[in-house]
């Protein structure tokens, strides 16, 4: 009778609205190693965070179970159910890009074991911490994935089956940007320590892809040195990137900051749209049919 009734509970959970969980479509083999503007700067830069992302993403998830019990909202409840399934399918997209890459000259393996001890570290501090870690990082991808979106000068320069991954995973990051928030404020609400371990992550964070970025630089050099005008560009590009995210990255810090306040609605329309007319990625085209037909 008991399993009957969480069975039937589950069963009437409403949907999530706003976070859709999608398959991605791309082909990892077909993507240049300086897909990113020709720059091998900005395009080994994202390849370190492709090489975090399948552990990365596979302890928010669990930052976040680890406290979904003490949830009662059966809306937010929908909300971590779509954040994790929208997760699963980052951490598979992003194992299979770094699998592909995976050569005598470009050894990302070093680098992820490392990052898999660290995980270990980290899982076992409080439950708090780790989902203070996880708000932190939920605020920098989506920050990262809203600064894609808004400049499509760039995204021009990239392979389609580069932007089929990284437009595919910046619309997901920015629509459940808010769901570990959520969780976060309703189970402990300190956001004293949600600050102070933003403070750590940004360090943390900082150090790291840096240095996973000129790992991958160095060993990539006999192709990578060779391109001066597009490490110029790329330094350019990393510099202006940071320069503009900086006022939202801020906001986090402000007293009655919530991640749903920063509005990307329009330009994630826009992007949904131009995967599912301009790169035919099923699963948008599925979405906007039925919107177009509800």
């Amino acid at each position: 009778m008991t399993q009957m009734t969480t069975e039937k509970s589950y069963q009437n959970r409403p949907k999530a609205l706003g976070i859709t969980v999608r398959k991605a479509q791309f082909n990892p083999k077909e993507i240049r190693r300086h897909y990113f503007a020709n720059s091998p700067i900005m395009s080994h830069l994202l390849t370190a965070l492709s090489s975090t992302f399948p552990i990365g993403e596979q302890f928010f998830v669990h930052s976040v179970r680890n406290v979904r019990d003490e949830v009662k909202d059966e809306k937010l409840q929908a909300q971590i159910a779509a954040f994790i399934g929208q997760e699963a399918m980052h951490s598979k997209a992003h194992a299979e890009f770094n699998d592909a890459w995976r050569s005598d000259d470009y050894n990302l393996d070093r680098f992820q074991a490392w990052l898999a001890r660290k995980d270990q570290y980290v899982k076992n501090l409080h439950p708090k911490i780790q989902l203070a870690i996880t708000c932190a990082f939920e605020h920098f991808t989506a920050l990262l994935g809203g600064y894609i979106l808004r400049h499509p000068e760039v995204l021009s320069t990239l392979d389609d089956d580069a932007v089929k991954l990284w437009v595919w995973h910046a619309i997901e990051e920015i629509e459940h940007r808010a769901v570990a928030f959520d969780v976060y404020q309703a189970v402990y609400g300190d956001d004293k320590i949600r600050r102070m371990i933003m403070r750590s992550v940004t360090t943390g964070f900082a150090s790291l892809t840096l240095y996973s970025a000129t790992k991958l630089f160095m060993q990539d050099r006999k192709k990578s040195l060779p391109k001066i005008g597009g490490n110029i560009f790329g330094l350019y590009l990393l510099a202006k990137m940071l320069i503009q995210m900086l006022p939202e990255y801020l906001s986090y810090y402000q007293k009655d900051f919530h991640p749903a306040d920063i509005d990307y609605s329009k330009i994630v329309l826009y992007w949904k749209e131009r995967l599912a007319e301009d790169y035919q990625v099923e699963s948008f085209k599925s979405e906007l049919q039925s919107i177009l037909y509800s």
